[in-house]
């Protein structure tokens, strides 16, 4: 196996143990990478939880969300979320979707989620949210279809992150390194968000200017190579 595909394999499963750790994922949820030779399809794990994916779980999929070799392995329905992310926007090399509960309250309530804390940079200065039901009516509210992903692909447009009312998040960003770095500290600041609420009062939210400088800062390779480092080594790793 050539080496750049050989890393990404690992460094792909090594993201789906550390979600789990730092609690952005539990049983559900996933994370995928751009192929690093053919931009037309990305991998991800056959249908597991990502605290127990390994090399060997991990797939390849064309941009129709069609497997180029099943061989009887379960498949996440909701893979439709990464191909049309991929298809819509062929800067992004990185997609992550979970449940991260914290975000949830932010897609019900008409309370926008704003970066309020520094290490967010990235995630935008108001996070749009997608509703399936606007264009699909009722449904499990899972992403099942190209359409349906392609139209979440919409909301997200040229962004790093969109909620998913009733549902939970999707993240999509230039690396995989940084996708999880913007995955969970979108977690925490939703997290910090809803205490500052609590406290009542006015809650400060970062400046136009003080989110470009932020994103600038997270998407420098030493921020994203310290942050991988450190969740790296938190993170469980038997047997990967």
């Amino acid at each position: 196996m050539p080496e750049v595909l050989d890393q990404t394999l690992l460094n792909l499963a090594v993201a789906n143990r550390i979600l789990e750790r730092e609690g952005v994922v539990d049983a559900f949820g996933h994370a995928s990478v751009r192929h690093p030779d053919n931009p037309d399809r990305y991998i991800l794990s056959q249908s597991r939880s990502p605290g127990i994916v390994s090399r060997a779980d991990l797939m390849e999929f064309t941009l129709d969300n069609e497997p180029v070799d099943r061989r009887d392995r379960p498949v996440y329905v909701e893979r439709p979320i990464h191909g049309g992310i991929y298809e819509s926007r062929p800067d992004v090399m990185s997609v992550i979707h979970n449940h991260s509960f914290s975000v949830i309250p932010f897609g019900v309530t008409g309370v926008p989620l704003r970066q309020i804390v520094h290490v967010a940079g990235g995630i935008g200065g108001e996070v749009p949210v997608w509703d399936i039901r606007k264009k699909f009516g009722d449904t499990n509210l899972l992403v099942t279809t190209r359409e349906q992903g392609l139209d979440l692909a919409a909301a997200l447009g040229g962004g790093n992150v969109a909620l998913m009312r009733g549902h939970g998040c999707v993240v999509a960003a230039e690396s995989l390194e940084r996708a999880v770095l913007l995955a969970i500290y979108l977690e925490a600041n939703a997290r910090i968000l809803l205490n500052a609420l609590q406290l009542g009062g006015d809650v400060v939210a970062l400046s136009p200017g003080e989110i470009e400088q932020t994103t600038a800062m997270t998407a420098m390779p030493l921020v994203a190579a310290r942050t991988w480092d450190y969740w790296r080594a938190r993170a469980n790793l038997d047997g990967i």
